[in-house]
């Protein structure tokens, strides 16, 4: 029986899962972890994954690595790293963005010709940051890949025998690849830079775009998001929303999107589909920060917060806690409102902390509306869905059925179901069994997003004002 790998490389770590290609069971996994920061070292990934690919990877037939989404890794005429890779969360690009956008014809020309308007994450604002602030640098920059490219192209040798490759959904991430074309737009990564660059070729979803020294085929990969869709097996009617390192809402649909209040990224996924996305820098980390000032662990968080009532007795916060990106407020802050002596209570501060991040995604979940998108029911992932206040309270602020699957590593998972589609060669990605999922119904309720939205608009004048 032939087995998988699937990799996920995300900001905090490296996971591996090796899985039956036939029915994705999993059958071994290990993690190691990543360096914290805004900017990385590649070869600390290559490390983690060498890693936690001991005694896994080289029992794989096909192998798949879905990777954290923009981030800008650099490589010099004979292949060298030139700098650190400059991640997805690292904010300072935010000026170069702006400088971009204007430059470009505007939002709505950004999102005609890439299908998203560019925030700072992009990884053409960091092609724009380099040039302005690392000169020598930016000089020196024959190529430049995605994470996930990179370490493909490590696994296939890393020298001028292995050719980089992307897939088409990470590619969509970068501000520089037209999704409905289906194509690099390279005027505009030059533009960015100040010259010409190298960019990687675009692989068909289903491709072999190589093999490991071992022989394994290894499929085109993609960023981390389409790797979770292709993990979870989104239905049509389906958000998935993730609380992990950041936020996302998106949806799985064959039709594409071009967002020009810049909202909503119009990203491919790693089908042949596409896959907007709303995304919040502000998650988990909420809730982690909530619970080591109340001195709890993430369970005494949950329990405080199931004791307080909707709404936390007028209790409010904004979020924002690092900057935000959906909406785009890269310079923006956190926000309490509607403290007294009478509620200023741990429970309250607790429920707040988690009705926050709840709205805030649930703005995101309405941004994916006007794409042609109609919930019908909220997938709910990543670590703070194991969150006993988060999976209870998360259908009164959806106002929507929220669907938890049992926990797994959706993005490794995806990785490997595209590692086994490669291998079978077969029109489609296999069909895998839906993983056992818990459903949570709740009456909406309204007014505790009423008034999480008026503090959101009135921080929008003070913040930007």
């Amino acid at each position: 029986m032939d087995l998988v790998a699937g990799v996920d490389s995300s900001t905090q770590s490296t996971k591996v899962l090796l899985c039956r290609a036939d029915d994705g069971a999993v059958v071994g996994s290990a993690s190691a972890p990543h360096p914290a920061g805004t900017e990385c070292p590649p070869d600390r990934w290559w490390e983690a994954l060498t890693a936690a690919g001991r005694d896994l990877l080289e029992r794989a037939a096909a192998v798949g690595i879905a990777a954290q989404q923009h981030g800008m890794v650099v490589l010099d005429d004979s292949g060298a790293v030139i700098r650190d890779a400059m991640l997805w969360n690292d904010v300072k690009s935010a000026p170069q963005a702006a400088a971009l956008v204007s430059e470009f014809g505007g939002p709505a020309e950004w999102a005609a010709r890439t299908g998203s308007v560019p925030t700072m994450s992009f990884t053409v604002t960091k092609l724009r940051w380099l040039a302005e602030n690392e000169p020598g640098h930016a000089a020196r920059v024959h190529r430049v890949l995605l994470p996930h490219d990179w370490l493909t192209w490590k696994l296939a040798g890393g020298d001028a025998r292995a050719e980089p490759t992307t897939d088409r959904g990470d590619a969509s991430g970068t501000g520089y690849f037209s999704p409905a074309e289906d194509a690099w737009l390279p005027d505009y990564a030059e533009r960015a830079l100040g010259r010409p660059v190298a960019l990687p070729r675009v692989a068909r979803p289903a491709e072999v775009v190589g093999r490991t020294r071992w022989g394994a085929a290894l499929s085109a990969g993609t960023g981390d998001n389409m790797g979770a869709a292709l993990g979870l097996g989104l239905l049509e009617g389906d958000v998935a929303v993730s609380i992990g390192t950041s936020g996302t809402a998106y949806a799985a649909t064959a039709r594409e999107s071009a967002d020009p209040t810049g909202l909503v990224c119009g990203f491919a996924d790693a089908t042949g589909r596409y896959l907007p996305l709303a995304c919040t820098i502000n998650a988990a980390r909420v809730l982690d920060v909530t619970a080591g000032m109340l001195g709890v662990s993430p369970a005494g968080l949950a329990d405080l917060a199931l004791a307080a009532p909707a709404g936390a007795g007028g209790v409010i916060l904004l979020p924002y806690l690092d900057g935000e990106r959906t909406p785009n407020r890269p310079s923006a802050s956190g926000v309490l409102r509607g403290l007294t002596s009478a509620n200023m209570t741990r429970e309250n501060m607790a429920r707040a902390a988690v009705e926050a991040v709840l709205c805030s995604l649930a703005d995101a979940i309405d941004c994916l509306r006007p794409c042609g998108i109609t919930p019908a029911r909220v997938v709910l992932t990543g670590g703070a869905a194991k969150s006993a206040a988060v999976r209870q309270i998360a259908p009164a602020i959806f106002g929507l059925p929220v669907a938890v699957p049992e926990a797994a590593e959706y993005v490794a998972l995806g990785a490997a179901r595209q590692a086994a589609w490669a291998l079978s060669g077969a029109a489609g990605p296999p069909s895998w069994p839906a993983q056992p999922t818990v459903t949570y119904e709740a009456t909406a309720t309204p007014e505790v997003r009423e008034r999480y939205a008026s503090l959101r608009d009135d921080a929008a004048a003070w913040q930007l004002g």
